[in-house]
């Protein structure tokens, strides 16, 4: 069922990444791993082959357990058919500590990091305490980051929640260019101007928190109650999302039912003049004493 999901290209690796992710955050970040090891392996069963992970999520293992399950059931014949991302938290965005991060699979199809932030080492929280919050030495922590995916343990590496400006930042220095840069889209924060820069730079842009992340610390149930998506769904009988983060049996399995229909034009031209609004700003990252003093800051005016 696997190779129903259509894939692109990852134009930095020539490798191929599934359009439709399972996402492994579940707030409180810990709090189910019996449940994450069973929803993974049943997302497995119904043909999900792309898992987004990270430290932070500590899903890390219950995906590697339900990976193992997985081989020893037959649902998958190698490792090799799932595509693994994993990202790199802040405590661990020192260049010394990229390489020795909690991988726990023997390679990860793509490796990003997390936030454009560091803090002090050792603990995996959000918020990250104010005074733990320093500043990340962007070209140290991607040359560790690139030294990963020379060694095999990362076939693609990339970033996340970066913007325009620190992307434009990262690519002066990197021999390596990011392959993938995940952000926040929604169809109230559709993020024209941080997709066309990263179309043009040859970046692939993942969707995280596409309906909105309700239940998550920063989520927001405004995309499911937006008027005009009420009306198309209405009209269509379908729902769209592209990172689904769903533990419920059902909906995983129809969250796959999205590739056998498109939005019209007329559907597209709506949803292009809903109202933008960002869910997550990611104030937690902002701190007098801080390397960012504003969430101005933290998004470079994206905001």
């Amino acid at each position: 069922m696997g190779t129903n999901i259509p894939t692109s290209t990852l134009r930095s690796t020539d490798r191929t990444i599934p359009l439709l992710g399972y996402g492994t955050a579940e707030y409180p970040f810990g709090a189910s791993i019996e449940t994450m090891k069973e929803s993974i392996l049943h997302a497995i069963e119904l043909g999900y082959r792309h898992f987004d992970s990270a430290s932070l999520y500590q899903s890390e293992v219950p995906l590697g357990e339900a990976i193992s399950d997985a081989l020893r059931l037959g649902l998958i014949k190698s490792r090799d058919e799932l595509f693994i991302t994993s990202k790199l938290w802040c405590s661990d965005g020192h260049k010394d500590l990229v390489l020795p991060a909690n991988l726990q699979l023997e390679y990860l199809d793509l490796y990003l990091i997390h936030w454009p932030v560091s803090s002090k080492p050792g603990e995996y929280v959000l918020p990250v305490k104010e005074k733990d919050l320093l500043p990340m030495d962007f070209q140290s922590v991607w040359e560790a980051m690139e030294e990963c995916q020379k060694l095999g343990l990362a076939k693609s590496i990339g970033v996340s929640n970066f913007s325009c400006k620190k992307l434009e930042n990262l690519l002066a220095t990197a021999k390596i260019p990011p392959a993938v840069n995940q952000v926040e889209i929604s169809p109230l924060w559709q993020q024209k101007q941080i997709r066309e820069f990263c179309e043009e730079k040859g970046i692939h842009v993942t969707a995280y928190s596409p309906l909105g992340a309700k239940g998550m610390l920063w989520g927001t149930n405004n995309v499911m109650e937006c008027q005009v998506l009420k009306e198309i769904a209405a009209a269509r009988g379908k729902s769209v999302s592209v990172l689904v983060k769903s533990f419920n049996k059902e909906r995983i399995k129809q969250n796959l039912d999205i590739f056998d229909w498109k939005l019209s034009q007329e559907d597209l031209k709506r949803i292009s003049q809903i109202p933008q609004q960002r869910a997550y700003v990611a104030a937690e990252f902002v701190s007098e004493k801080g390397p960012y003093k504003s969430v101005e800051e933290v998004w470079d005016g994206e905001i």
